[in-house]
């Protein structure tokens, strides 16, 4: 079949509104079939695709109309729903928009109406085509959302891409901090056919253990104390699209319980509620820990590992791809100094060098605030190699002091500089995070950033 072919089934008990539908929406389709329950339509998908299903609520047989509009959420999501009924109470139409309905209609049916919801269909699937082309092309060029690379690990990490963009696999994507893990997870997304959909983000490491089933499955109206209304959680706010879980490996065992459910039923419950509702989501999930060394702690489950694993994504760190630094460094040039309103920079060669000799343990992150601190702070045109931050220039092995040069205090010194400054770099210069990385007080973190001049 063509990408551009575009199918209908209609799903309805009644064989004279099969048929008729069927002939008045001839002209509207390159395709139209029939199904006169769930179960038929669902056998169908197992044949063929469509693009559009037409479906009632009421149908004979165990499933009806909402549950089949979940079921081709999770395994088709592609697939646009329209839903029909007799009954065409606010309620049923809120349940199937809340289920990812594409629109609803109420019977006696206006076939002319039920033309024109084709009709937009059809155009919104020729959209969604047409940018996932253009997100193909870009693909192909080199340019994945805002990732650059030339160097043959960004390569490889491209080509994964665009193999699992295509697929509904759950993807891990390991890397350590700073590297980009959230843009490739963006990426992932923007190529897939869940483009059009939300992309939702969640930091598992920032969130406390008493909020994070909330923020997560949402809760209803009473639920704990402060709870005033029913909220969504990201798995709702996600549907149709990606759901992406920053810092998986932070999560508590019960939390893990949870996700554990989810990935395997396909469901959950919001805080406080009964009702089971879909989760209509891909999961695409990120850590910088090992999960394996984690397993064999005994603080990760294996089986969940086993069901985020499926299509697994390394990241290259910053020092294994230095081929990659000039080109950033221009780009973030080019960004900050329009950003700021500054007139365009250049590095020198001295300078150019130092950058990518350095040892980046912050990664893209690092690179990028260090060429934004240069554009704002320095009014020359051209940066010097004098005019780097000083924790690049102590990174650099050819201008490290030799054993005789000081003494072993100042050596300890320059040594618990060097790795407060690359905390800081890791953390984003989050002071709370870094003080919990290096594993003293934040008071502690806040005097030795003085003593050393780190701010």
């Amino acid at each position: 079949m063509k990408t551009s072919d575009f199918s209908v089934l209609i799903v309805d008990d009644e064989p004279n509104i099969r048929s008729g539908l069927a002939k008045g929406l001839a002209s509207e389709a390159d395709r139209v079939e029939t199904a006169s329950d769930a179960e038929a339509a669902l056998e169908k998908f197992e044949q063929s695709t469509y693009q559009l299903v037409i479906a009632d609520v009421r149908l004979g047989g165990k499933i009806d109309g909402i549950e089949l509009l979940r079921q081709l959420g999770q395994t088709h999501p592609q697939t646009a729903v329209i839903v029909i009924t007799a009954h065409g109470t606010v309620e049923t139409a809120v349940d199937a928009m809340r289920a990812g309905a594409f629109d609803f209609i109420s019977k006696p049916l206006d076939l002319n109406l039920v033309r024109q919801q084709v009709r937009k269909a059809r155009q919104h699937h020729a959209l969604r085509i047409e940018n996932q082309q253009l997100r193909s092309r870009l693909a192909d060029a080199g340019q994945i959302s805002n990732i650059l690379g030339t160097c043959a690990a960004m390569q490889d990490v491209f080509h994964q891409i665009r193999q699992v963009a295509a697929t509904e696999a759950t993807v891990l994507i390991q890397g350590e901090s700073g590297t980009g893990k959230e843009l490739i997870a963006r990426a992932v997304h923007d190529l897939s056919p869940r483009g059009d959909g939300p992309f939702v983000a969640v930091n598992l490491g920032a969130m406390p253990e008493s909020l994070l089933e909330s923020e997560l499955f949402g809760h209803e109206k009473g639920s704990f104390s402060g709870a005033s209304r029913q909220k969504p959680g990201c798995f709702e706010q996600a549907s149709g699209g990606t759901l992406f879980l920053d810092e998986v490996t932070e999560m508590s065992p019960k939390s893990q319980v949870d996700l554990l459910r989810v990935l395997e039923s396909g469901q959950f419950i919001r805080v406080g509620g009964e009702q089971l509702l879909s989760a209509n989501v891909r999961i695409v999930s990120a850590t910088n820990k090992s999960v394996q060394a984690m397993i064999e702690e005994g603080t990760f489950r294996e089986d969940l590992f086993y069901r985020l694993n499926v299509i697994p994504i390394e990241v290259p760190s910053l020092r294994q791809r230095r081929e990659d630094i000039p080109l950033l460094v221009e780009h973030f040039l080019k960004h900050f100094c329009d950003r700021h309103g500054r007139p365009m920079k250049q590095i020198s060669p001295e300078a150019m060098q130092t950058l990518v000799a350095a040892k980046w343990p912050g990664n893209v992150r690092q690179l990028r605030n260090v060429v934004e601190r240069m554009v704002v702070t320095h009014t020359d045109d051209l940066i010097q190699d004098h005019q780097l931050p000083q924790e690049l220039q102590l990174q650099d092995n050819s201008n490290a002091p030799t054993a005789t040069a000081c003494t072993l205090a100042e050596a300890v010194e320059r040594c618990e500089r060097e790795t407060i400054s690359a905390a800081l770099a890791a953390c984003d210069c989050h002071r709370e995070n870094t003080a919990k990385r290096l594993g003293v007080s934040v008071r502690t973190l806040h005097y030795k950033m003085s003593r050393y001049g780190l701010h």
